[in-house]
């Protein structure tokens, strides 16, 4: 099972190296975040020229059928491409196919998908010529960021449009942005003092035949959901205190008896965080018998969130190792083989997954929000705050309308939580006649990640001022620790103010692993 350092920002490598292995996650995020530079091992070189030998043998024989070498592509397989048409074949195929629509990739998925593209193909099973691999490198390593459409892949037969127009700007076409600016492609590598790639047989199909745009997606998303549970299970704690929770449903023995991995896993973390706690010890004889589910069975929902993050990992991490081009070459026994890698259903799945589980985390801290600035019925009379938690209702609203932000963001991410995996339109002339839908899947999770942050930012806004009104009193350590970080970036609210800019402080200081690394 796959396991993320919660510290993993500390953990990214200073460079990558290519050695055709499989990568890892805080790989992917020093690549596509921190701009680490790129190496290709001469382990990698070596797979890489044993494959190309088998296609350079295969090109010059037209008696022989292999798919995208003497072949066209999808529905037009049937058809043959004689040796002296099958490089002009390749250019054709990067310039049709490069069809993407809407806006631009971001740079990070973009830098995710040259390096995941540049290991897949060093692993030795796609053909091409080293100069490809090397000048991925190099174009990663000098800043180029080719411009990329985001939308026109159904995640089967590869990420077809997105990789052509990575593609075109490898050969000197397309446009990127360099330096700030945007430019051609073949302006952009001249600037960086980059040869554009010349394409042999094989290459263009390599190229655009892959997983590698869900997969790009799907690598930083996992990083941003395990670093949003954790942040859960801070804010929840946070206001578990502030609402006077009871500690009892937290008991190791209560988690022990039903097994489930990740509720464990998160009863032992939030017990941690409420340690030590004064406001506790203050309610020990209070009259209330049971807390609501949002507090009661905290470590039953987010433990439920962390197994489905668990899962998709491990998804993700076996991509990581994958190569995921068509036809694949066998050079130890000399073989072409055609198959299916490039189809996306397991990403897909997975992202649809992933999706749906945080849409469950960001609809479980609303609720908590709407608690915290109640009061409300179920609370213990004496134990209740202001309503909206203004030290002055009435003239002031206080944090009304921060619940109302994440109600109206909650809707969304349910909207979105959708599966799109679920769904498939055939193409090619019916040749693919099922496909995954899975980059659909993955943009849907990209949003909903960013609004679940938001979410969580208002519970810990409000959950923080809940807990300056128990004061002198003091929560758990771990809680308290919170406070106090919250606190260094968005004040008290003794009196109405503009609150977007202290929610997005608080998703800025969620995003940089700081509230998800509190024990």
């Amino acid at each position: 099972m796959v396991t993320l350092s919660v510290d993993y920002l500390s953990e990214i490598p200073t460079q990558v190296i290519i050695s055709g292995q499989a990568l890892s996650f805080a790989d992917i995020v020093a690549v596509a975040r921190q701009h680490a530079p790129v190496t290709i091992s001469n382990k990698a070189l070596e797979k890489i020229r044993a494959a190309r030998m088998v296609i350079d043998r295969l090109a010059v024989d037209d008696s022989k059928k292999v798919y995208g070498i003497t072949t066209g592509f999808g529905h037009l397989s049937k058809m043959r491409i004689s040796s002296d048409q099958q490089v002009e074949l390749q250019y054709n195929l990067i310039r049709s196919h490069a069809a993407g629509v809407g806006e631009p990739l971001t740079e990070e998925v973009t830098r995710a998908m040259m390096v995941l593209l540049a290991a897949s193909l060093a692993r030795g099973h796609s053909g091409v010529h080293a100069e490809i691999v090397l000048t991925l490198a190099e174009m990663l390593n000098a800043g180029i960021c080719p411009l990329i459409p985001s939308r026109g892949s159904v995640g089967a037969s590869g990420d077809l449009a997105p990789l052509s127009h990575l593609a075109l700007t490898l050969i000197g076409e397309g446009e990127a942005i360099y330096q700030g600016n945007k430019l051609s492609g073949e302006q952009a590598l001249q600037q960086a003092g980059i040869k554009p790639v010349s394409l042999h047989t094989k290459e263009g199909l390599a190229l655009i035949n892959g997983t590698h745009l869900m997969e790009a997606i799907a690598v930083l998303a996992i990083v941003d959901a395990q670093v949003a549970v954790r942040s859960a299970e801070v804010a929840c704690a946070m206001s578990l205190e502030g609402l006077l929770g009871s500690h009892v449903p937290l008991d190791a023995r209560i988690h022990e008896r039903r097994g489930q991995v990740g509720q464990i896993v998160s009863a032992t973390r939030l017990r941690h965080l409420l340690r030590e706690s004064a406001l506790n010890a203050s309610h020990q004889n209070c009259a209330r018998v049971q807390d609501p589910y949002t507090l009661r069975c905290a470590p039953q929902v987010i433990g439920a969130v962390r197994d489905a993050v668990e899962y998709c990992a491990t998804i993700f991490e076996r991509e990581l190792h994958a190569v995921t081009d068509n036809p694949l070459i066998f050079p130890d026994e000399g073989d072409v083989l055609s198959g299916g890698n490039f189809h996306g259903q397991p990403l897909a799945l997975a992202l649809d997954m992933l999706a749906i589980a945080l849409a469950q985390l960001a609809s479980f801290s609303e609720r908590r929000v709407y608690n915290v600035i109640g009061p409300h019925d179920w609370e213990e009379k004496g134990s209740e705050t202001t309503l909206f938690l203004t030290p002055h209702p009435g003239l002031h609203s206080g944090l009304m309308i921060a619940q109302y932000v994440a109600a109206s963001l909650v809707n969304e991410i349910k909207v979105m939580a959708h599966p799109a995996s679920i769904d498939s339109i055939p193409t090619s002339a019916g040749m693919e006649d099922f496909v995954s839908m899975g980059v659909t899947s993955a943009h849907k999770l990209r949003r909903v990640i960013e609004q679940t942050q938001q979410v969580l930012a208002i519970e810990l806004l409000c959950a923080a001022q809940l807990l300056d009104f128990r004061l002198p009193l003091l929560p758990g350590t771990g809680v308290q620790q919170a406070r106090q970080l919250v606190r260094i970036h968005v004040e008290t609210l003794t009196k109405d103010r503009v609150l977007s800019h202290d929610i997005e402080a608080l998703v800025q200081l969620i995003q940089s692993g700081q509230i998800a690394a509190i024990e």
